[in-house]
């Protein structure tokens, strides 16, 4: 019963410690260390102990993605230091129109997301654009930072086909290809744009219909007036992402990301070239984001990483594993809450695919339907309010509160891809 009270209090302290806007460097061990003492779990000894179990978690996780994060971070800086992005951006405004400001955002988070920029630098990367268009339309800023994960974490982040890890990490358990179940993807990610949109544009229309407006700040960043490149040097870029993943994903695996994400630097870097303002400091701050960006990802691993060391984490999972019915339906509850435990779809998918991945596969599931349940489930409950992307797209980026700007975000980041995994267990019972 301690067990159970320490891990579930510990994780219910994090995301109170995070909503306060304390750090998650301090607060993710912090919160870890109590529910190691609540689980007799040494300090400093012994063969399981939480110094050496929190930073193994840590540690690892930035072994098996860094690469990953560094050119994924060095790809959007490129993107928004030579214009790119803000050519793009400015391409998908010039066809849909200022009036629809939130769609702009949500497509140009999208297109970048699809195309292999890591999430956390995408956020980076439209911010300007976003609050220029949030300004001009005078729509409440405070939803910037839920247009923005819609486009980045919901249905691109895990659908078939996209180079981020939420979809790669399945690859390495499960032996699948990145376009596992593409069809079943596909439907699932049409639905949740679609209804999520709505959403989003109904709590934004009930909140100005109360009088909210664009509050302007001297913080405001300001997109720069220059000679921008041609859209096309920057989709081009995205596209050499996707082909060469798609190329080289059965050879090499996760890998291949890393050489897609390597193709697309080099890709910007060369046409791109005359437009850079500084590459030292695109690529100084490029890699700053991807050492911020794995850092409170790993944080949470490491908190994670504690977690699964419990007994109450070990019966949990033996629960979860021995749900009776659609072994799918188990499968989504196990990633889905030891992602949310851990804060983190990749590091949820880290720590629960050894764990799950065999049990399922023995028990006949096909692999390529569990890539694609994990894929989506891992990236509904992560996004309470201690994960990583959330607090840094939230405080750090956009400068709102957890208080203001959480719920939505919360509803489309967690609610709209839960409805989601259920319409995508659905229809594989009936395929």
């Amino acid at each position: 019963m301690l067990s159970m009270i320490g891990l579930v209090g510990g994780l219910l302290l994090l995301i109170v410690l995070t909503i306060r806007g304390m750090n998650l460097f301090i607060a993710a061990p912090l919160c870890a260390l109590v529910v190691a003492l609540t689980n007799n779990i040494a300090v400093f000894t012994g063969d399981v102990n939480f110094v050496e179990t929190y930073m193994n978690g840590f540690a690892g996780f930035v072994a098996s993605w860094f690469f990953m994060f560094l050119l994924g971070a060095l790809f959007g800086k490129f993107m928004e230091d030579t214009g790119a992005a803000d050519s793009v951006s400015r391409w998908i405004i010039s066809k849909i129109g200022y009036k629809q400001a939130v769609l702009a955002v949500v497509l140009a988070c999208a297109i970048l997301t699809y195309g292999g920029v890591s999430v956390f630098v995408v956020a980076f990367s439209v911010y300007p654009m976003a609050v220029s268009l949030f300004k001009d339309a005078n729509l409440p800023r405070r939803f910037i930072p839920a247009a923005m994960a819609f486009g980045s974490v919901t249905f691109t982040m895990t659908s078939a086909g996209s180079p981020e890890i939420q979809n790669w990490i399945p690859i390495k358990y499960l032996g699948t290809s990145p376009f596992a179940a593409w069809e079943v993807s596909l439907i699932v990610a049409v639905f949740m744009a679609l209804f999520g949109y709505w959403w989003l544009a109904r709590m934004m229309r009930k909140a100005i219909n109360n009088g909210e407006v664009f509050e302007a700040r001297e913080s405001d960043p300001v997109v720069r007036d220059r000679e921008l490149p041609h859209p096309l040097t920057g989709i081009v870029p995205l596209i050499v992402v996707l082909v060469i993943s798609f190329l080289f994903h059965e050879s090499l695996a996760q890998l291949a990301l890393i050489l897609a994400l390597g193709g697309g630097v080099l890709c910007l870097l060369v046409i791109n070239f005359k437009h850079f303002h500084s590459v030292s400091l695109a690529i100084n701050a490029g890699t700053t984001g991807a050492l911020i960006a794995i850092g409170n990802t790993s944080a949470v691993v490491g908190f994670g990483a504690i977690a699964k060391n419990t007994d109450a984490f070990q019966n949990t999972v033996n629960l979860m594993t021995q749900i009776p019915g659609n072994e799918l339906i188990g499968a989504a509850i196990a990633v889905s809450v030891i992602a949310g435990l851990t804060g983190s779809a990749s590091g949820g998918q880290a720590i629960a695919l050894p764990l799950v991945g065999p049990h399922y596969l023995d028990q006949g599931v096909e692999a390529e339907q569990l890539h694609r349940i994990v894929s989506i489930s891992s990236g509904a409950l992560d996004s309470l309010p201690h994960n990583g992307y959330v607090v840094t797209t939230i405080r750090a980026i956009c400068h709102e509160t957890h208080q203001a700007a959480y719920w939505a975000v919360g509803a489309l980041t967690v609610v709209v891809p839960l409805i989601g995994l259920a319409m995508a267990i659905g229809l594989f019972s009936i395929m």
